[in-house]
């Protein structure tokens, strides 16, 4: 089975560079337009299914992306963020760079925020779900912690080692029996390249 894994499109509070956790923020009018141009790519693909994170930014994605009635489920919601929820990426940084490089690792917390390996273990149960029907390309839309929290359980990448991927943009690895999972195509924007993705 291949992963089709697709971030949503920019929202309002990505534009303003806040980090937005579980914040149930829409798209900016950017990221509807970038859903918008990968959706060519995704219908060439042809998903046999999808499944998506239940808030609205994804959801949009999802619909713009042309995912056909998605399972829409909290497991694939972006990590809780706590205190940190709306909060300027460089007020967080400036205030305690050392906290900010832990929690972009997964290796700390911000306050009130939700632990790294238990969102790995939230991500991966809505996976392994899916795996007990497996077919050829399974649709995720979702968010870019949700991206690194596969990667890092599936192939191995610790997310201190994975840029934030691109505002709808596409990775995809291979899930099959008797082989390792393979990664086979990251970041992909159709038409151009982000390699300063906010988070």
């Amino acid at each position: 089975m291949r992963l089709l894994l697709v971030r949503h499109g920019q929202s309002k509070w990505n534009a303003a560079r806040r980090l937005q956790g579980q914040a149930d923020i829409g798209l900016s009018d950017l990221g509807a337009s970038q859903a918008d141009m990968l959706r060519p790519v995704i219908d060439g693909i042809g998903p046999c299914r999808a499944v998506s994170s239940d808030l609205e930014r994804v959801r949009e994605t999802a619909r713009r992306i042309g995912a056909q009635s998605p399972r829409l489920t909290d497991g694939l919601r972006e990590i809780d963020v706590g205190d940190w929820t709306g909060c300027a990426i460089e007020e967080i940084r400036a205030q305690d760079e050392t906290a900010y490089l832990g929690w972009r690792a997964g290796t700390s917390a911000p306050p009130g925020g939700e632990i790294w390996a238990d969102f790995v273990e939230r991500v991966t149960a809505v996976i392994e779900e899916e795996q007990r029907d497996p077919c050829q390309n399974l649709l995720v839309v979702c968010h870019g912690g949700v991206i690194r929290a596969i990667l890092q359980r599936y192939v191995g990448l610790d997310p201190a080692h994975i840029i934030p991927v691109a505002p709808a943009s596409l990775s995809a690895f291979r899930l099959g029996k008797g082989n390792p999972p393979r990664l086979e195509l990251f970041n992909y924007l159709p038409g151009s390249l982000d390699f300063e993705a906010p988070d």
